[in-house]
């Protein structure tokens, strides 16, 4: 089961998604609200936190979620304060039930990585490809949208329309049809 423990937050945060199951994962902990609360209030207990990046909105509940469930964080890059774990292009790595493969997708920021499980027919696309084709900034530091073009057509030759489910950053998860979506993306990051 996957829970955005992060929805109806008014405060400017990321989502943040509690993935239950063998390993429960939180993917991206938010930012300016208790996440540890919401997910002891849904009675989940957890095994590790994810990263898609390390922007401040994705990571400002990480050292209090860490402190509360007694967890270590996995992401990209070391280097980045409270990531203990690299998870490397290309690993598979485990969220609830099912594995991920994980892409290393930078354009928006060098530590980006998106998680695909084919089984499952589930993205977690971070902030790099949004409902109805919108895609993530580039005119932050690290942002680049010529690799942010080629992350994204990265995630197109990984995925196909049997895509079920997108889980992402900011707004709605994309539930109908979210392979159009990223479609969309790759054209409109192409605009100038």
């Amino acid at each position: 089961m996957i829970t955005n423990v992060a929805r109806g937050v008014q405060a400017f945060t990321s989502n943040a998604f509690l993935v239950e199951g063998e390993r429960t994962v939180l993917v991206d902990t938010g930012s300016n609200f208790d996440a540890v609360e919401r997910i002891r209030d849904r009675g989940a207990d957890l095994d590790a936190v994810v990263l898609t990046h390390t922007h401040p909105d994705h990571v400002g509940n990480l050292q209090s979620v860490k402190e509360a469930f007694g967890v270590e964080a996995w992401g990209f890059d070391t280097d980045q304060p409270g990531v203990d774990h690299a998870i490397e292009d290309g690993e598979t790595v485990q969220l609830g039930d099912d594995s991920y493969v994980a892409l290393h997708t930078p354009g928006h920021k060098n530590d980006h990585l998106c998680f695909y499980s084919s089984g499952a027919n589930v993205l977690f696309a971070g902030d790099l490809i949004f409902q109805n084709g919108s895609f993530g900034r580039t005119d932050l530091e690290e942002g680049d949208r010529d690799r942010l073009i080629e992350s994204i057509d990265r995630v197109k030759e990984r995925t196909d329309d049997h895509l079920a489910e997108m889980y992402v950053g900011h707004g709605p998860s994309v539930t109908t049809n979210p392979y159009q979506d990223v479609e969309l993306a790759g054209r409109a990051a192409r605009m100038r």
